[in-house]
C-alpha cells in the first residue's frame, strides 16, 4: 500500500491524502459526540429525578452541579430569568404578570433551538463526508484508470505489467474513499438518532417547565 501511494500520481496522491485526512477527522468527530452525548444524557437522567423528587426552589442547585445536561441548563436559564424579573419587581408590591412569564418562556424555547443547533454541530461534516468521499475516491479512480491508458499508449502494449500499476492505484482511492465514508454514514445516523432523542426529552422537558412556573405565578398571583 505504501508503493501505491508513492508511486502514484500528484493528482491521485492528493486524493487520497484529502479522503485519509477527512477519515481521521471523522473519526475525531464520532468520538468526541459520542462522549458528549453519553454525558448529556447521563446527566440529564440524574437532573429529572432530582426535577420531579425536589421542590422546584432547590433544583437550581441540582441543575448546577449538572453543566454538561441540556435540560440542567434550561432550567437554570429560566431560574435566573425569573429572579431578575422578580429583583426587577422588589418595591413595586406586585408579582410576576402572566406577560413576564411569557416572556421567560420565550427565552426557554430560544434557548431550546440554540441547544439543538449546538448538539448537532459535526455531524454536517459526517454526512458530507458520507456523500462525498465515494465521489471523490471514484475521481482519483478515474485519474488512475487514465493513466493506465496513457500508459498503454505509449508503451504500444497491453500487458499487465503495464496497466497493473494504474489500476491498482485506482483501486486504492476508491478503498480510501469507501473506508471514509461507510463509517462516517454510520456515525452520522447513530449520532443523529441519539441527538434527536435528547432533544426530544428537551422539549418535553420545556413544556413541563413553563407549566411549573405558570402555576407558580399563578399561586403569587
Amino acid at each position: 500500500m505504501i508503493d501505491l501511494i508513492f508511486d502514484a500520481s500528484p493528482v491521485v496522491q492528493a486524493v487520497m491524502f484529502m479522503l485519509a485526512s477527512s477519515s481521521v477527522v471523522s473519526w475525531a468527530i464520532m468520538a468526541f459526540k459520542a462522549y458528549e452525548f453519553r454525558v448529556a444524557e447521563a446527566q440529564s437522567a440524574a437532573f429529572v429525578n432530582a426535577y420531579y423528587e425536589s421542590p422546584l426552589d432547590t433544583v437550581y442547585n441540582v441543575a448546577r452541579d449538572l453543566p454538561h445536561s441540556p435540560l440542567a441548563a434550561l432550567c437554570s436559564l429560566g431560574f435566573k430569568e425569573v429572579a431578575h424579573l422578580q429583583r426587577l419587581q422588589q418595591g413595586t408590591g406586585r408579582d410576576l404578570s402572566g406577560d413576564q412569564i411569557d416572556s421567560v418562556c420565550k427565552r426557554l424555547f430560544w434557548f431550546q433551538v440554540t441547544e439543538g443547533q449546538r448538539l448537532g454541530r459535526g455531524l454536517a461534516f459526517l454526512a458530507t463526508i458520507g456523500s462525498t468521499a465515494p465521489f471523490i475516491g471514484l475521481f482519483g479512480t478515474v485519474i488512475g484508470i487514465m493513466n493506465s491508458f496513457q500508459d498503454i499508449g505509449q508503451s504500444g502494449t497491453a500487458s499487465l505489467a503495464v496497466v497493473g500499476p494504474g489500476i491498482a492505484e485506482a483501486l486504492f482511492a476508491t478503498a480510501i474513499g469507501l473506508f471514509a465514508a461507510i463509517p462516517a454514514v454510520m456515525a452520522y445516523n447513530y449520532l443523529n438518532g441519539r441527538m434527536a432523542r435528547l432533544l426530544e426529552r428537551l422539549d418535553a422537558f420545556r413544556t413541563d417547565y413553563e407549566s411549573s412556573l405558570r402555576r407558580v405565578a399563578v399561586s403569587a398571583a
